[in-house]
């Protein structure tokens, strides 16, 4: 990450960049409000991985790492006011569960200062897959990423056998989007 972003304001950041669910754009919108614009975005030097623990046992919610080579792509979003991104804190689990910070996202438009959830490490290990519903929301994205992302997004393993009383603990259901 550039110094130019180490010092910040939640008021000085006017974008959040969404590389999991959040790359619904409905389930965004359920969660904190209409936003300016959508665009796609890339973390440079960054990795996806389904490695956050769920509430459930064995299943994971996406996260990124920092990996040398590493590509992350997503949705941009420009928020409508800064302050907007502490709408999403509760649903990221922000601070106890994912950290928010700042990273360069590049864009097509050049890079942009972006909020990044990143979880916290003592939250992750190896070994667990996505819900397909989960994933079915980060495929909600496609408009946004290259061909071969999407792709590799498709063909990620998931848990195809969880009920509805499991996905709504997650915080996913089969009919809404948020």
């Amino acid at each position: 990450m550039s110094s130019d972003f180490q010092h910040h304001d939640d008021d000085d950041i006017h974008f959040y960049f969404a590389y999991g669910s959040n790359m619904n754009a409905a389930r965004m919108q359920a969660r904190v409000g209409d936003t300016r614009r959508r665009m796609s975005g890339t973390l440079e030097g960054w990795q996806l991985y389904f490695d956050k623990a769920s509430r459930i046992d064995g299943v994971a919610h996406a996260n990124v790492r920092k990996e040398a080579g590493g590509q992350v792509e997503g949705v941009l979003y420009e928020l409508n006011h800064p302050a907007q991104i502490r709408d999403m804190d509760p649903f990221e689990g922000h601070p106890a569960e994912y950290c928010r910070q700042v990273e360069s996202v590049d864009t097509p438009d050049g890079p942009r200062a972006a909020w990044v959830y990143v979880a916290l490490p003592e939250k992750t290990a190896p070994g667990r897959l996505p819900a397909r519903e989960y994933l079915g929301h980060l495929l909600e994205g496609r408009d946004f990423l290259s061909h071969a992302y999407l792709e590799r997004l498709g063909a990620q393993h998931c848990i195809d056998s969880l009920g509805d009383e499991a996905l709504l603990s997650l915080g996913i259901s089969r009919t809404t989007p948020g």
